[in-house]
């Protein structure tokens, strides 16, 4: 690893636009030819039902991106940019140890007015338990998350597009990055 290799975290909770983001940055990643592996956490660890030994399921989602991570960079060296969650150390630290860089993390934040409608318009009303749930758990999320110290940059995302929070990090990011 050389000193000019990391990961790209966006951390957050619910609705702040983790995903919407990841997106449009591994867009500007390949106009640059910087070349990046994209990782959308929920979709390492959404499985059922979790075995009795990791009820979170955050060992098998760890063991899944080291998997994945693994076969991307067969391909060459690459920058891990990531959507998910990080609220304490222990987070920080597995993550570090799946992708073996160090994670520079930029905590994404939204009011809960936003957070609400963009939930609202995720979720069709056949899915209104996890509505229900991801509208009562935002709270304690975002608390957690605000006591978390290691967010490198924090920008709100109430008024800016996801095309606009992904430059915001790309030119935070990109030059520190050896292509």
């Amino acid at each position: 690893m050389t000193s000019g290799e990391f990961g790209i975290f966006l951390n957050g909770s619910y609705g702040v636009g983790k995903s919407s983001t990841l997106e449009h940055l591994a867009d500007l990643f390949a106009e640059a030819k910087l070349p990046f592996s994209l990782f959308d956490v929920d979709w390492f660890h959404r499985s059922w039902p979790p075995a009795s030994t990791d009820p979170q399921n955050v060992l098998t989602e760890a063991d899944n991106i080291r998997a994945v991570w693994r076969n991307y960079c067969q391909t060459g060296p690459r920058t891990p940019i990531i959507a998910g969650v990080i609220t304490q150390a222990d987070d920080l630290e597995r993550y570090e140890q799946c992708f073996e860089l160090p994670l520079r993390i930029v905590h994404l934040t939204a009011s809960s007015d936003v957070v609400e409608h963009r939930l609202r318009g995720r979720y069709t009303p056949h899915q209104h338990r996890a509505l229900t749930w991801h509208l009562n758990d935002h709270q304690r999320l975002t608390r957690e998350l605000h006591q978390f110290a290691s967010h490198e940059l924090v920008l709100d995302t109430d008024h800016r597009t996801p095309a606009e929070v992904a430059s915001l990090v790309f030119e935070g990011f990109a030059p520190q990055l050896h292509s």
